[in-house]
């Protein structure tokens, strides 16, 4: 696939999914810009330099403060931009609700010039991020070192395309990509789906319509890549994690209390998160290992000392004590007998 095919795919894909459209993304991504312009504007003063020969006062005052405005305006006003603006109705229309709604194009390309490269690419940007569109930029390419630090910098104070994020591993081996590849064909792809053999890139993906029976249910994934079953209660979830081998982990994620405490009473994992990730292992406190299929053994702190250890049982008795051990060898008297039987049976009296 083109490269530039499969960008305008990922990132039509990004929108359909509606994550721009809340106002706290929008609100994410022009906070993201404003660190940017914050922290680099000494890189972006010395690409201008390069670039125009613009003095350092100039680029400050003719492109970053003109940006870092446009953001604390769009900040400030965002909600009130996102609102619906009621408008005037006629007579026929009085008892109607009228009113214009602002959507977002969707995906958008801003080209910018080479004049004014820091503020005629960002202004713009600042709209269509506050709109909730995704974006393209395509900084001029004349300007060329203001364009480095677009193109390199700027990426990373954004949510970006899965594949140019730098939080985006990759798969081990050529080996592990072709089985990863199979377990797309399991069910439907929902979200992603994409992947380069070449640079052993999977987008994430989530797959819907999962069978239990299909592949991706029956070995551990070790990829981007979420299969959903659907089940019609938590009681059939609970039957379908209790049939599979126990697994080293599980998540329960609910509003409610009960139904998280459900899942942990009546299922068997070797760690659970409630309403949690794996933040459980950041603790040294509480032991990491499987049960059943998933493992054996436990690790993390004074564990994986334990996991390493035999526990050898030792008993040293004195020498000299064996007429009062006597009682314990036959020939057993009727008093020896009772004797006995309510040393053993007394387990609440320890000596030490």
């Amino acid at each position: 696939m083109d490269p530039f095919e499969d960008t305008l795919q990922r990132l039509r894909e990004a929108f359909r999914t509606g994550q721009t459209r809340p106002a706290e993304f929008r609100a994410a991504q022009l906070k993201g810009l404003g660190r940017f312009l914050q922290e680099n504007k000494q890189l972006l003063q010395e690409a201008l330099a390069q670039d125009l020969h613009k003095s350092a006062f100039e680029s400050e005052m003719s492109e970053i403060i003109l940006c870092q405005n446009e953001v604390h305006l769009a900040l400030s006003s965002l909600n009130t931009w996102m609102k619906d603006e009621p408008v005037a109705k006629n007579l026929f229309t009085q008892l109607d609700s009228a009113f214009i709604r602002k959507e977002p194009f969707g995906l958008v390309l801003i080209i910018a010039p080479w004049n004014y490269p820091v503020n005629l690419t960002l202004v713009p940007l600042v709209g269509a991020l506050a709109a909730g569109n995704c974006v393209v930029l395509k900084p001029s390419e004349i300007s060329q070192g203001t364009e480095k630090v677009l193109a390199e910098v700027l990426p990373q104070y954004l949510d970006q395309d899965p594949r140019s994020s730098p939080d985006l591993g990759r798969i081990i081996s050529d080996k592990h990509f072709q089985r990863l590849q199979g377990l797309l064909g399991c069910g439907r792809v929902a979200i992603g789906g994409q992947s380069d053999r070449s640079d052993r890139y999977i987008a994430p993906t989530v797959l819907v319509d999962v069978q239990e029976t299909e592949p991706v249910m029956q070995e551990e994934i070790f990829g981007p890549i979420l299969p959903i079953v659907n089940v019609r209660s938590l009681d059939e979830a609970i039957d379908f994690i209790s049939r599979q081998e126990k697994p080293l982990a599980l998540y329960a994620f609910s509003n409610s209390y009960q139904v998280v405490n459900q899942v942990l009473d009546q299922t068997s994992s070797g760690n659970f998160g409630g309403n949690e990730g794996f933040v459980y292992l950041t603790l040294s406190s509480m032991p990491l290992g499987g049960v059943g299929n998933s493992g054996m053994g436990r690790y993390h702190g004074k564990f994986s000392f334990d996991t390493f250890s035999h526990h050898r049982a030792c008993l040293l008795s004195h020498s000299g004590l064996d007429k009062v051990k006597q009682i314990i060898y036959p020939p057993y008297a009727d008093w020896h007998k009772k004797l006995m039987t309510w040393a053993l049976s007394a387990q609440g009296c320890t000596l030490l």
